[in-house]
């Protein structure tokens, strides 16, 4: 991330379950990760699940995992797991 030294930089995967594909979901968390201008990205699982990786600062991080517990409107979220995973230096954030 331009201007913050890579100790400052985290990054985390989320698995966010329930009724969270076909409700803009995807969308959405990018809008919100740009907002908050984290790299990354969020993809849909074969389960039914959304993953998602944010890179950049933690306090950052920590506002989208806040997101991610209610989701866009239609979403209804059961449960989030988050886990701390390196920092691999990505710089935007994209739907895969």
């Amino acid at each position: 991330m331009p201007g913050l030294a890579r100790s400052e930089v985290a990054r985390v995967r989320i698995v966010v379950s329930g009724r969270v594909q076909g409700v803009f979901f995807r969308d959405a968390c990018r809008e919100v990760a740009r907002a908050e201008r984290l790299a990354g990205w969020v993809r849909n699982r074969g389960d039914g699940a959304v993953e998602v990786e944010l890179e950049g600062p933690q306090s950052a991080i920590d506002r989208v995992v806040a997101w991610c517990h209610d989701g866009p409107p239609r979403a209804r979220v059961e449960h989030v797991d988050v886990t701390p995973i390196p920092a691999v230096g990505e710089r935007a954030f994209r739907i895969r």
